[in-house]
């Protein structure tokens, strides 16, 4: 066994003794892991389908004709939220300093459990892709309301998808996940089946009381599934 372990210990020095040599002489330095700087990386691609900074074209609407619905294109100077975005914090301390445009929406909720405003693009956004996962920042006030994401698939039937409530103060990423119940695609023929975007709601909650209801949204995103779409023969469409 003494014998054994001498040879191990020699074994290390010597292997040891080269990877010191290598760096010496300008070997290859220690890669990071692939994909850990980019988000785009992965079965996933990163679509961004509004940075809202032209949405001047966005409508609203509530439920209850009370009070004041509206939205306001509003720029925040300092420090920006998406600086924080997967939890992490930038090598400058956070301190960026920039325009960037959100979008405001003002309503008025009368009714508890019942009312809700909707905030909808110009036109609906298609999705290249299978949807998996939805997500968008906001601006929360710490009331108990709902915010839901609303889809349209090709037989023209629309689907909620909820996010999740807006109880907490200041800029958060709320995501959720596309059901996979949810039609994209045929099974045996490939045709253009993708999912349209429609709206984004808030439903008031049966526990808060009614009365002017604020909140703002910032960079909404989809993450797509394009494996199926890149193939050979993929470009042949089964519509003739």
């Amino acid at each position: 066994m003494g014998k054994i372990t001498s040879i191990i210990v020699v074994l290390s020095f010597v292997l040891a003794s080269n990877v010191l040599l290598a760096q010496a002489e300008g070997g290859p330095a220690p890669q990071p892991a692939s994909g850990a700087n980019n988000q785009d990386e992965g079965p996933l691609k990163r679509i961004i389908l509004d940075d809202f900074e032209e949405s001047e074209d966005w409508r609203v609407k509530s439920t209850t004709p009370l009070g004041e619905t509206k939205t306001l294109k509003m720029v925040q100077r300092g420090l920006i939220k998406d600086v924080f975005d997967d939890n992490t914090v930038p090598e400058n301390g956070g301190d960026k300093i920039d325009q960037n445009h959100f979008l405001g929406v003002k309503t008025y909720f009368n009714v508890r459990g019942f009312d809700r405003v909707e905030l909808s693009p110009p036109h609906e956004y298609i999705i290249k892709g299978k949807a998996r996962q939805v997500s968008v920042w906001v601006l929360g006030r710490k009331y108990r309301h709902t915010l839901f994401a609303k889809f349209r698939d090709y037989k023209d039937r629309t689907h909620n998808v909820r996010l999740g409530k807006v109880d907490f103060f200041g800029w958060r990423k709320m995501t959720a996940t596309i059901p996979g119940f949810i039609p994209q695609s045929t099974r045996f023929a490939l045709l253009d089946k993708n999912l349209h975007f429609v709206s984004l709601f808030v439903t008031s909650d049966v526990h808060e009381v009614g009365g002017d209801f604020y909140f703002y949204v910032d960079d909404l995103e989809i993450r797509t599934d394009r494996s199926e779409a890149k193939y050979p023969g993929s470009e042949i469409k089964d519509n003739w």
